[in-house]
């Protein structure tokens, strides 16, 4: 089973390197790992092609823009997602294998997130897993994909790419993805495939209300207007 890694990447020089060591550390390699540049100005390129990764770029700013550009681009049956502040641990990609292997019914599939880098990590990360996979997942029906550890088959991307919503200011793109995939499927999730990612967004006021405010946004339209 061949598997594609896809990293969006905007001015992450501070970490890029951290994120494709871990990637690049993998007990079972990637296939092929795709890094789109998104209009970086700082040295993130620069620390990249230190690293064997296939640069493109996508001149739309805007995380569904560049995930969509890596989407299309990646060649194989599994594609992956993580972002460039995430560290994988060593034996990501043979879980993932494992995982989509055994379940062939998963059409996507997540698992847990921790932080490195917030004030009472395991606090945070107990908050954000029960938070996204219970409370959510309740409310949805099906497990939810996040941004920074996901996994979809290709030939499911190639159903759903043309009705995902391309606006961020209305939807969160992992979670829109999830709900366009959920519509044919089973959304699966094991605790095989953990990551931790930074929690550096969620230090800041105003992204903390603006994150709940565009959820909301989302289940009015899902389930009152019934318009997705």
């Amino acid at each position: 089973m061949k598997v594609s890694v896809v990293v969006p990447v905007y001015n992450e020089e501070a970490i890029i390197d951290k994120c494709l060591k871990a990637i690049f550390a993998q007990s079972e390699p990637a296939d092929e790992v795709i890094l789109v540049d998104n209009n970086c100005t700082d040295n993130s390129m620069k620390i990249a092609k230190k690293y064997p990764v296939r640069i493109i770029k996508e001149k739309q700013q805007g995380i569904s823009y560049a995930r969509n550009k890596g989407f299309d681009i990646a060649k194989y049956e599994i594609i992956t997602r993580t972002d460039s502040d995430t560290i994988v641990p060593r034996h990501w990609l043979k879980n993932i294998r494992q995982v989509m292997k055994a379940h062939p019914q998963y059409l996507a599939a997540a698992g847990p997130i921790s932080y490195y880098d917030l004030p009472f990590n395991s606090l945070a990360s107990w908050y954000h897993q029960n938070l996204y996979y219970y409370v959510l997942r309740a409310i949805h029906g099906y497990h939810l994909l996040h941004g920074s550890n996901m996994v979809v088959r290709k030939s499911i991307w190639q159903k759903v790419k043309n009705k995902v919503n391309m606006d961020n200011s209305q939807v969160h793109e992992d979670i829109d993805l999830s709900i366009r995939i959920a519509k044919l499927g089973q959304i699966g999730y094991s605790r095989q495939l953990a990551t931790k990612t930074s929690g550096r967004r969620s230090t800041k006021f105003v992204r903390n209300l603006e994150y709940p405010y565009r959820y909301f946004k989302m289940l009015t339209r899902l389930y009152i207007l019934k318009n997705y």
